[in-house]
């Protein structure tokens, strides 16, 4: 199999991790959106690195979804909502067995694509790794954190690991990949629509955390009707670490409204929602919520879905 690692998405994760995995000397190569990407690229002709006050460049190979080659190992780092639609551009190229790491937020994208896909094993991936694009083609490295892997059909390890470690991407494998998932999704749900509504940072919820409190509660609730024990434990002392940790920074859901782009509420919020109804669970203040949010993005022209 080889061992070339396709990057899907060249946002502020994928070029992270592109970078890194090229600085190692491992074979990346950049499938960009479209042509028109893929020449402004080409005029620049490399990804830039910056960490502190240190800034590398690497030369990485291009090339759209119309490439030609086989793929092996591919690693999807764009938006939930954009997912399923990119790998079916590439969809024919997959060899069978191919392995398609997904980088998404929230829950269900990962489903999406495993279905288009049945010739692949879809790894499930949750970072908690900061990083944001400071110009076109130049990723900044933000914040130091985490990736764990897993796949929950399958609990064996890929042997590719290594290429992690080499290229100093903290990530480990674990079998309870769907609990950190549904972790994350939880913390989430009670930070990102909340700092949207009240128009603040993070730690401006710190003055709403009777609000925060009562998230917490309905989404426990959801999360052991789901069968994610663990995932619910302290989960409202979790989110107020989080919300100090994080005090001056911008929720992702938040950045995303004030640039006017598409949110990832379908698959957060959303998904939290439809997984209540399908288990016959009330959540008003959930429910509630999530009317409010969309009604503030219709409000904006934004998509709610």
């Amino acid at each position: 199999m080889s061992s070339t690692w396709h990057i899907l998405g060249a946002g502020s994760l994928g070029s992270l991790w592109a970078c890194r995995l090229a600085r190692a000397s491992k074979a990346v190569r950049l499938i960009l959106r479209d042509s028109t990407r893929l020449q402004a690229y080409q005029q620049v002709g490399s990804l830039g690195l910056l960490e502190q006050d240190l800034t590398a460049h690497y030369a990485i190979p291009a090339e759209t979804a119309q490439g030609i080659g086989p793929i092996h190992r591919l690693l999807v780092a764009c938006k939930a909502y954009d997912a399923a639609p990119a790998v079916a551009s590439v969809a024919g190229r997959l060899v069978p067995g191919a392995e398609v790491l997904l980088l998404q937020n929230g829950l269900g994208s990962q489903d999406e694509v495993a279905r288009q896909v049945p010739q692949a094993r879809c790894i499930f991936v949750s970072s908690t790794e900061g990083a944001y694009l400071e110009h076109d083609w130049q990723v900044r490295f933000a914040g130091q954190g985490y990736n764990w892997l897993g796949d929950p059909g399958n609990p064996a390890p890929p042997p590719w690991l290594e290429d992690l470690q080499a290229a100093g991407i903290p990530a480990q494998w674990t079998p309870d990949i769907l609990t950190r998932l549904w972790r994350k999704l939880a913390i989430n749900c009670a930070i990102n629509p909340l700092t949207v509504l009240h128009q603040c940072r993070n730690g401006g919820l710190l003055g709403h955390l009777d609000q925060v409190q009562a998230l917490c509660l309905e989404l426990e609730s959801l999360l052991l009707q789901c069968g994610q024990p663990q995932a619910a434990q302290n989960l409202e002392q979790d989110v107020q670490r989080v919300l100090l940790a994080t005090a001056s920074n911008y929720a992702s859901m938040y950045q995303d409204v004030q640039a006017g782009r598409r949110t990832e509420v379908h698959y957060l919020l959303g998904y939290a929602c439809q997984a209540a109804r399908r288990h016959g669970l009330h959540l008003p203040y959930l429910e509630h919520l999530h009317q409010r949010l969309v009604d503030n993005l219709r409000a904006r022209g934004l998509p709610c879905d």
